[in-house]
């Protein structure tokens, strides 16, 4: 005779399973944890489980398994309050820090052993810490993602907890958009990675599956000034008008404006919110990350212009929380900024043993500021990127500066420059496997600001920098001892905010230069700048002339630039090249000699004529010369790959969009981040299936006075 057995529900069932996958996970990474435990004693004199007369094995096990429990314990409950509450401590601060907290939960945990045998040296506790975070949460992601239901299932519950707690409610099936800022990277390099050189494999082989399935490849051509600074507030806010170098000098307020120092960067997306009356391309429920400006997003980390903020709620730094409460976090990213540390002092002794040419100082603080763009900027970004798609958020824009950082030093083809896209490649790879297990589709967009021109800098092709060769042009004395120009890699700008470096830093870059100092020259990559400060308004050509009758010459005809901007009184903006060519703007009578523009393409005359009718250019414009077959430029900073003027690949750009998106154009150039910041938007509204309208001005206006209250011109 058969006993029928009541069947049990099937959402019982799937709960009771549930239940027994998360408990047999927390079994395995107890057992892990104490594993590791056990080993670290047997290994460190300074640690042990057992009381100095010696225990039993079954006793030093049960103080294992215990201190691993209550280490465990403290680490789920208390490690997230107490990184909320360090906040405000400076970003790299609190990843220091998280060693010191970590050991402490340590030497806590084991305290709190009813047998009060274990203990540990502060410093070991810290190692020990470190080990059995990484140890556990290694553990756990294996078990998560080999049990692909309980991973999704996790996903989505952390999706739905932030969207009720944010009172969004549940995730639209609408498809989001991830676009991917692969800062630096130019057309032409990422053709190369995409296809792979002299038969090599693609160096990029996740961007390049991409592009042989599902995704379009367009190039667009930068403004110039060429900088991510111009480029990625065009593309976020839809402008970038009056924006002629990297770092100027504003006749009106006496101060220089540099776009990635968190004034400058406030200042900026300020004007551009007055001026279009738009919060920006993600005030939709968007999210900015590792960015210069914020886009309107509500949720920002690593930003620019909001890093000098000190709520709680909207702070740039908050991003950091994502990220650093889970300490394996920090032990795998202190190890691997350490590595690409020792890397960087290895490869730069290589290349100056070799005597590669051309070659910058890559000494001082380069190597961890470049082990922080590589690493620390790295996993922060793509972890809140992570948490971002988790959560369904329609738009988010992220912006990797690893590449641009290196390639500046180590030029844009070096090999330290192919290994760091190699990384970013895993990167955007991890995004896309996330994007398949969110609780809505994504369409991910990958994009750049710029590319990078090769090349020997200004000073080592000429022995003078561009402030020598203007102060003799001046008849002024020229120094003997030659300063070093500080590098405007956006990476530097990040590390500083995250340490509360003041603004006026040791690189000899004064915001408020003295008006009788002379004429004040700077430089944005092979761009340069001179500002004559004691006379108010742009000088007129005619003015520059009659002040200093030999300057105009001795910089057009010098070998190493390619050609002047300045205005005329009597034709308008003109362009001066050697030998008394000229090219004027207005009406495009070119006289005295052959087009100063025409090595720099056709698309030169327009960028420049745009920029010389911004109200802040200054009274003379420089841009290096370019080299026709290589297309290599002089850069007047201390870089060896470097943007900012025109000239070679770095005016050229990419867009890398899915095919479901409509063509980026149709039939014609895509020219300006602001044609750019159109296109994004489109798709935007494609993706939410209907049109995203621009925020009302005076909700634009009034969210700007509230986000940047202490903004003024600077």
């Amino acid at each position: 005779m058969r006993i029928l057995r009541p069947a049990m529900p099937g959402g019982t069932l799937r709960r009771w399973r549930f239940f027994g996958a998360a408990l047999l996970r927390v079994l395995a990474v107890w057992a892990v944890s104490t594993l590791t435990l056990l080993v670290l004693a047997g290994i460190l004199p300074d640690f042990r489980l057992q009381s100095p007369d010696g225990d039993s094995a079954t006793y030093i096990a049960t103080t294992a398994a215990i201190g691993a429990g209550v280490f465990g314990l403290l680490g789920a409950v208390v490690w997230p309050l107490l990184v909320r509450a360090l906040l405000l401590v400076p970003a790299l601060v609190l990843g220091t820090l998280v060693f010191f907290l970590n050991g402490s939960l340590l030497w806590l945990a084991l305290s709190l052993v009813p047998y009060g045998r274990g203990s540990a040296d502060p410093g070991t506790a810290v190692v020990v810490a470190a080990a059995m975070s990484a140890a556990s949460s290694a553990t756990s992601t294996a078990l998560a993602v080999r049990d692909d239901g309980a991973y999704r299932r996790r996903l989505a519950r952390l999706a739905d907890r932030r969207r009720r707690r944010e009172g969004l409610g549940p995730a639209p099936r609408t498809p989001g958009t991830v676009f991917v800022q692969l800062d630096g990277v130019g057309y032409g390099m990422l053709r190369e990675a995409l296809t792979g050189a002299d038969g090599e494999p693609a160096l990029m082989p996740t961007l390049a599956a991409m592009y042989g399935t599902t995704h379009r490849l367009t190039r667009w051509r930068t403004d110039w000034p060429s900088q991510t600074g111009a480029s990625q507030l065009g593309i976020l806010h839809g402008t970038n008008k009056d924006v002629p170098a990297f770092r100027w000098y504003e006749k009106e307020s006496g101060e220089v404006l540099i776009s990635n120092r968190p004034s400058g960067a406030a200042e900026l997306q300020r004007r551009a919110v007055e001026a279009t009356g738009d919060r920006g391309l993600l005030a939709l429920d968007g999210a900015s990350r590792g960015n210069l400006f914020s886009g309107g997003a509500s949720q920002v980390a690593l930003v620019v212009s909001v890093a000098a903020r000190r709520d709680r709620e909207n702070r740039s730094r908050a991003g950091y929380f994502a990220y650093f409460s889970d300490p394996a976090n920090a032990t795998r990213t202190a190890v691997s900024f350490v590595a690409e540390a020792v890397r960087e002092v290895c490869q730069s002794t290589r290349s100056r043993l070799r005597g590669d040419r051309p070659r910058v100082p890559r000494g001082g603080l380069y190597p961890l500021i470049r082990a922080f763009a590589t690493v620390v900027q790295r996993d922060v970004v793509v972890a809140a990127v992570l948490g971002d798609v988790f959560s369904g958020r329609s738009a988010v824009f992220a912006d990797l500066v690893a590449y641009d950082e290196v390639a500046h030093h180590s030029g844009p083809r070096g090999r330290d420059a192919r290994q760091v896209l190699r990384r970013l490649d895993r990167s955007v790879a991890m995004i896309a496997k996330a994007a398949q297990r969110a609780p809505r589709p994504y369409r991910i967009v990958l994009l750049s600001d710029h590319g990078q021109s090769a090349g020997e800098t200004f000073r080592a092709s000429y022995g003078l920098t561009l402030e020598d060769l203007v102060r003799a042009g001046c008849g002024l004395p020229v120094s003997r001892r030659v300063g070093r120009t500080p590098s405007g890699a956006e990476a530097r700008a990040a590390a500083r905010a995250a340490l509360h470096i003041p603004e006026d830093g040791p690189q000899g870059e004064e915001r408020t230069p003295s008006r009788n100092a002379g004429p004040i020259v700077l430089a944005s990559g092979n761009l340069g700048l001179v500002s004559f400060p004691d006379v108010p308004g742009r000088m007129s050509r005619e003015q520059v002339t009659k002040r200093h009758p030999a300057l105009l010459r001795t910089l057009a005809d010098h070998p190493g630039i390619g050609f002047l901007l300045v205005h005329s009184e009597r034709h308008g903006p003109v362009v001066l090249g050697r030998g008394g060519a000229e090219h004027r703007l207005d009406t495009g009578e070119i006289t005295g000699g052959p087009d100063p523009l025409a090595p720099f393409g056709p698309g030169a005359a327009e960028a420049v004529r745009r920029t010389a009718g911004f109200g802040n250019v200054p009274d003379i414009v420089i841009n290096s010369v370019v080299d026709p077959e290589t297309g290599a430029v002089h850069a007047f900073e201390q870089q060896i790959g470097s943007h900012g003027g025109l000239g070679g690949e770095q005016n050229e750009a990419f867009l890398l969009s899915p095919h479901e998106l409509s063509a980026p154009c149709e039939g014609e150039e895509l020219v300006g981040a602001e044609r750019v910041h159109q296109v994004l938007r489109r798709w935007l509204s494609e993706s939410a299936g209907r049109a995203v309208p621009p925020t009302r001005a005076g909700d634009a206006l009034e969210a700007a006075e509230r986000e940047f209250p202490a903004s003024r011109p600077v």
